[in-house]
């Protein structure tokens, strides 16, 4: 089974998380900030992932560090759990719909790290959640993974539907990308290699 734990503990966070590729059965998410465990239960539920990830960050300031340093933990640990990469579709993309809000995700597991993201919200937090953090979640994750990712709200007024959808979009994106193709013999490159 495809599975990578990690750790973080600095004088911001202190971080406990571990990623199951292939066993969607647990999912057990607690951050201190309710808006963002419900966006990661989403992820990974989308995603068909298991994930359990245990937060105590330094929420008397803000919500900012234990969001930014999850999507460290998490994106460092999505990659070890790739391993060599033999099999994988490498690219993922899908379109999730949330009501009135459409969000859009494609990525590519390249080894190439980089974000391209737009999404404008109109409240600026839901919760102890500051909704700026949705950008630097998903430049966390994508660069410690390795990803390439493409991340677009589309179109929509709720903030919450907005940033749900991306969310969703993430984990089935994901989802599709770890899939093994049996047909595949080693990397889905030119190059015969992905880093």
């Amino acid at each position: 089974m495809r599975q990578a734990s990690g750790k973080r503990e600095t004088a911001e966070t202190k971080i406990d998380l571990t990623v199951r590729l292939d066993d969607p059965s647990e999912i057990k998410i607690e951050t201190g900030v309710g808006f963002f465990d419900h966006m990661l239960h989403a992820f990974a539920r989308h995603g068909r992932i298991g994930l359990t990830l245990q937060v105590e960050g330094d929420l008397h300031i803000d919500s900012h560090h234990t969001v930014e340093d999850t999507g460290i933990v998490l994106g460092k640990a999505v990659r070890e759990a790739l391993g060599d990469k033999h099999g994988i579709v490498r690219f993922g993309t899908s379109y999730v719909p949330m009501d009135d809000a459409l969000g859009f995700v494609s990525l590519d597991i390249s080894g190439r790290p980089f974000l391209h993201f737009e999404g404008e919200f109109n409240l600026p937090s839901l919760g102890n959640f500051d909704t700026e953090l949705v950008r630097e979640f998903f430049q966390a994750f994508a660069f410690h993974a390795g990803i390439t990712l493409h991340a677009r709200v589309l179109y929509g007024e709720n903030t919450h539907h907005k940033i749900e959808a991306l969310f969703k979009a993430l984990g089935r994106a994901l989802a599709e990308a770890v899939k093994i193709d049996p047909s595949l013999e080693g990397v889905l490159s030119t190059k015969g290699l992905l880093e």
